[in-house]
């Protein structure tokens, strides 16, 4: 039987139970709000929303080495149609994602609409592959990124030292999780900013470019789509290398629930920013080729530190400052929506429960957000990242079309949910099509790395059983899973607490506890042991509540 998650709302003494299916209203499902209940607030404008897509789509690819495209295009008037394409065809995946975030008001973006759509066990396989590979795996990739280009400027005539590199990526990555553990508001001032200074460093490559046109510079535009003819697995490939580029705009649906007017302004926030990325990366682009050969772009290591040095002098030397706030952001806005994802994942009784607790003060998911921490610094000491990327890559799109099939899905599932945005059908369509058939496309370019990625993902369906579903589990096993540390309920005052240690209940003073339970809604374990529930989890440890899925509750 699938667990359903606790449901108990403290409130003086009394409790509130959840929905008949198990599962936690969203912020926006219509009920009322406990007063004094500590949630996530709506605290994402529409500015906000904007610099989060943004924030995550432009990352170093732009910068560094956006040449997938060129590579298996042949020519230079083909590589710019498939970026103009790229950008179309993401628009469309933005808005069938809009439709879903207005329709369906939860956070965790693809966790949430596969699991209103196909159900528990594809949505708990999508966040465990998410949790213990994918998003650290990520996380580190781009980090490194940010390490080694913030020090490029005090290395700029010698190699720079792996373990430097390590040291402050790792430096970056903690100070990430603190600034999204600590505030909402800063993390999100501090995304605009960072979106504000990628705008900056793609202006700076764009205006000189079109000053080059203006003067006539367009040798590498002449017989732009002579040159080496694509092949017919090129130009699939050059497709799946620009879409990669433009990944990142769904970001936004992972915190529906703090987003202020969701249906109107997650729309809005999407089409803006796929429009101004899409702008951008096309003339950022041309303006590379006013200045730079094809043949030439190939082979630059830094296509924009290449450009700057021709046009630009030793104003050149800012350009790696540029690609590291532009990696620190993507840091950021991935961390702030991902953590989203095992939030609500966790409140659905999916991952360990403490996932789901908030800090009663600071209104961020804590342990949502730095339960990354410990595997992300693993990954980037010890493990083979780009392998890891390579064996799931496929896990994205093959996700991402599922998620997309599912609108189609619910269209004739359940015709009479409200739909405050609405896209025509042969967009969703046209959508995942391409999304499965990049999938089949990774199956047979590269079939030894996707067939050991699918494996890594199907672990998920014996974890769910072991996990999640078997009830019957030995003596042993469920005293193993029923080692918990202390809990603490906070009662509406906000002043003192009850604590509990084993099943006895006694007043402690509140600034002992500090984590809280998103809508109130069980006990809350503020003990230092918190890690111990996220290593455990990774060692295959899964925490569920005592006495048939519910917490001891204390004395009123």
């Amino acid at each position: 039987m699938f667990r359903k998650a606790a449901v108990t709302t403290v409130s003086n003494g009394s409790y509130l139970q959840g929905q008949a299916n198990g599962r936690l209203p969203s912020v926006d499902s219509g009920q009322p709000a406990q007063e004094g209940k500590v949630v996530l607030k709506k605290k994402v404008t529409l500015l906000r929303g904007i610099s989060i897509i943004i924030g995550t789509i432009i990352g170093a690819g732009i910068f560094i080495s956006p040449k997938g495209i060129l590579k298996n295009t042949g020519s230079v008037g083909m590589s710019l149609t498939v970026w103009t394409a790229c950008g179309i065809l993401s628009l469309f995946g933005a808005l069938c994602y809009a439709e879903l975030g207005t329709c369906i008001k939860k956070s965790g973006g693809h966790y949430t609409y596969i699991l209103e759509a196909f159900g528990p066990l594809p949505a708990f396989v999508r966040v465990w592959v998410e949790l213990l590979i994918i998003r650290p795996a990520a996380t580190a990739v781009i980090s490194l990124a940010f390490g080694r280009y913030i020090l490029e400027p005090f290395f700029m005539q010698c190699e720079i030292p792996e373990l430097a590199i390590k040291l402050v990526t790792a430096v970056g990555i903690t100070l990430v999780m603190v600034l999204n553990s600590t505030s909402v508001s800063w993390s999100a001032r501090i995304q605009i900013f960072l979106t504000f200074c990628k705008l900056v460093a793609i202006l700076i490559i764009i205006v000189p470019g079109v000053i080059q046109l203006i003067k006539g510079e367009t040798e590498h535009f002449k017989n732009a789509f002579a040159g080496n003819d694509a092949s017919v697995m090129g130009l699939p490939l050059a497709f799946y290398s620009g879409m990669y580029a433009y990944s990142g705009w769904f970001y936004l649906n992972f915190v529906t629930e703090e987003v202020e007017n969701p249906e109107k302004n997650i729309p809005l926030a999407i089409c803006i920013s796929m429009i101004i990325v899409t702008v951008g990366y096309v003339l950022t682009n041309v303006a590379y080729f006013t200045t730079i050969s094809a043949g030439e772009l190939l082979l630059s290591k830094a296509v924009a530190v290449t450009f700057a040095e021709r046009l630009m002098g030793n104003f050149s030397l800012a350009v790696p400052v540029f690609v590291a706030l532009s990696c620190f952001g993507s840091m950021n806005g991935g961390i702030f929506a991902v953590s989203r994802m095992f939030f609500v994942a966790s409140r659905e009784g999916h991952l360990p429960e403490i996932l789901s607790m908030i800090h009663v003060r600071k209104h961020t998911p804590l342990p949502a957000v730095i339960v990354l921490h410990p595997l992300t610094m693993i990954m980037l000491f010890n493990g083979d990242l780009y392998s890891l990327l390579n064996f799931l890559s496929f896990a994205r799109w093959l996700f991402i079309g599922l998620v997309v099939a599912g609108l189609i899905y619910l269209r004739y599932k359940r015709p009479d949910m409200p739909r405050p945005f609405k896209v025509p059908l042969f967009i969703p369509a046209l959508f995942s099509f391409t999304c499965l058939f990049m999938v089949a496309l990774s199956l047979y370019s590269d079939p030894v790395n996707t067939g050991i990625g699918f494996a890594i993902t199907l672990t998920g369906v014996p974890a769910y059983y072991l996990f999640i579903v078997w009830d019957k589990k030995p003596k042993w096993f469920r005293k193993l899973l029923e080692r918990r540390p202390g809990a603490c309920v906070i009662p509406m005052d906000g002043h003192s607490v009850l604590a509990r240690r084993g099943k006895q209940w006694t007043p402690v003073k509140s600034g002992n506890c500090n984590i809280a339970n998103p809508l109130g809604s069980h006990p809350i374990r503020g003990r230092p042991e918190i890690m111990i529930f996220m290593y455990s989890f990774w060692l295959g440890v899964s925490f569920q509540p005592e006495e048939g899925g519910r917490e001891i509750s204390p004395p009123t």
